[in-house]
Parts: C-alpha cells; sequence; structure tokens
C-alpha cells in the first residue's frame, strides 16, 4: 500500500492482523480495521487484544465483503 495506512502484521498477503491493548474494542478501532482491508483489498482481519488475562479471550474477527 502507498498511503499513509500500515497494518501492523500482513501474514502471507492474506489476513491483517492489528495488535492494540485497550479496555473495550471502539468503532474507531474496527473502522481502521475496514479500511485497511478495503484499501489491500483483503478479506479478513483480526484484533489481537492484549490487555487481558488470555489473549484467546479478546481476538476479533472483521471481514470485508463476505
Amino acid at each position: 500500500m502507498d498511503v499513509g495506512y500500515r497494518p501492523d502484521l500482513l501474514v502471507e498477503t492474506k489476513v491483517i492482523i492489528e495488535i492494540i491493548s485497550v479496555e473495550n474494542l471502539a468503532p474507531v478501532h474496527c473502522a481502521q480495521l475496514s479500511t485497511y482491508l478495503k484499501l489491500s483489498d483483503l478479506k479478513l482481519g483480526l484484533f489481537a487484544n492484549f490487555n487481558c488475562k488470555l489473549l484467546k479471550d479478546r481476538i476479533h474477527r472483521i471481514v470485508n465483503n463476505l
């Protein structure tokens, strides 16, 4: 992507992973990941929220045009 948007992790040019550490996921986080997915024409994005005891409880999935 040649724009100012830079995802945290891009896995095998298929999945964007955004790493965050917040109490609750805000709508602005979803909008940011949705924008990354639309600009890159990818279908799947994940949030990994490290503000918890178990990471598996704070992984959220966002899909684009499915």
